[in-house]
């Protein structure tokens, strides 16, 4: 069993090597069009290599640009019968992994220098608070990708990394929401809150007044940097939740983790005008991709479930009733917070591909 992620490493490239990285992400996105073009027209695929490509990149590079341009034009102009063409815009540039190496400060790649393609070493940051980073980095490698966001030069690196997938039946469900992120229990009984919602609502209005205020004085830069901070946020907290449900999910010895399909979560969700902000727009999908990828590098299977009615059903008797509030109360005598009886019928609800876990 094995898993592929993504491991980004912030660059600090000198101003020289900006300037040709630059330059070389933009070729590179030029070759792939006039590549893609080309094929189009011939209605096949090229059968060019580096030698017979006129471009201003290392020939290694050359040899990427045309697996990508023979992978887009299979994937995306074939496959719809040549009713998309599709035409790149973001420059990038992509280097195999025969063509990069690391130490504990650099990555060194093949630029283009004077005409000519040199080894030369970028500095990043693979050490201190990014020494997760480096451990992965002694996976298995894949390409590395360089582009350019928000002025800031990243590096990404696919990593292949082989896991063990646990034995065992102990199966936990986890509810996603708002007011309380997330809410896991095991098939013990044991649950667990993850979050603050309280906290999470507060900052969001935070950032909604900032956002006001540069409105009124058309200060559109600051408002986009904001945006991206925002984000940069929301990001964080969703790594911090999965994070600590993995830990739990380790602790408790679990082999399988249901999480609700959340297919029109935003139609379906319990909301107010109050949350109704907040809830369009937090991203459930990012927090539970980040489960399933951090879960599978565990070992641990996540299934999904049909989120349908599985805070109204009562886990003991069946019986369908909304709470109260956050209470949750049926006539049979059942009584536990509307969110933990989701999280009870996630657990044993049946998953959607039908290749579920017996309970």
């Amino acid at each position: 069993m094995s898993q592929t992620i993504t491991v980004k490493v912030k660059l600090l490239p000198t101003k020289e090597q900006k300037r040709v990285l630059g330059q070389m992400s933009r070729d590179y996105i030029s070759l792939i069009n006039q590549l893609v073009e080309e094929m189009v027209l011939e209605k096949k695929k090229t059968r060019k290599t580096s030698k017979h490509v006129i471009s201003n990149l290392p020939s290694a590079v050359k040899c990427q640009a045309i697996q990508d341009a023979k992978s887009i034009f299979g994937m995306k102009v074939v496959k719809s019968n040549y009713s998309i063409i599709p035409f790149l815009k973001k420059p990038l540039c992509v280097w195999n992994n025969q063509n990069y190496s690391f130490d504990f400060s650099h990555i060194y790649l093949p630029l283009m220098i004077d005409g000519k393609a040199k080894k030369v070493p970028v500095r990043a940051l693979l050490t201190d608070k990014n020494n997760r980073n480096y451990d992965l980095l002694n996976h298995k490698l894949g390409t590395l990708r360089i582009n350019q966001k928000s002025g800031k030069w990243i590096a990404q690196i696919a990593v292949t990394i082989q896991t063990m997938e646990k034995t065992g039946k102990k199966i936990m469900g986890v509810d996603l929401g708002l007011k309380i992120p997330a809410v896991a229990i095991t098939d013990n009984d044991k649950s667990r809150f993850f979050g603050n919602g309280r906290q999470n609502k507060f900052v969001k209005r935070r950032f909604r007044a900032k956002r006001k205020r540069l409105g009124h004085k058309k200060k559109l830069n600051a408002i986009r940097n904001l945006d991206d901070k925002e984000q940069r946020w929301m990001k964080d907290q969703d790594h911090k939740v999965s994070r600590a449900i993995i830990n739990f999910a380790k602790q408790e010895n679990v082999s399988v983790i249901r999480l609700e399909k959340l297919a029109n979560i935003r139609q379906t969700a319990r909301t107010s005008r109050k949350n109704e902000k907040n809830l369009h727009t937090w991203s459930f999908y990012r927090l539970s991709q980040f489960i399933e990828y951090k879960a599978n590098l565990e070992g641990i299977k996540v299934e999904y479930v049909n989120p349908a009615y599985t805070s109204q059903t009562c886990p003991t008797c069946s019986e369908k009733n909304k709470a109260n509030d956050r209470r949750y109360k049926c006539k049979c005598g059942f009584e536990k917070h509307r969110d933990i009886v989701g999280a009870m019928n996630i657990r044993y609800a049946p998953v959607i591909d039908g290749k579920s876990q017996s309970a």
